[in-house]
């Protein structure tokens, strides 16, 4: 199914770029270290990475909460 492969790559690309635009961003409004800017681009590639990842920001954002 070329036509899907197509479709679905395109989408795939252009999410990860805005992935990458959005990690940028909060790289700058939020003073991230480089170490958790790295660990945040490899969690990008690593399959299911960015579930982790999310699951860590949560925790932090709790306990920066209380």
């Amino acid at each position: 199914m070329p036509m899907a492969v197509k479709y679905v790559g395109w989408a795939h690309g252009v999410l990860f770029i805005l992935f990458l635009v959005f990690l940028a961003e909060v790289t700058f409004t939020r003073s991230w270290s480089f170490k958790k800017v790295i660990l945040a681009f490899l969690a990008s590639i690593i399959p299911f990475g960015t579930f982790v990842l999310d699951r860590k920001l949560k925790n932090e954002e709790l306990i920066a909460a209380e």
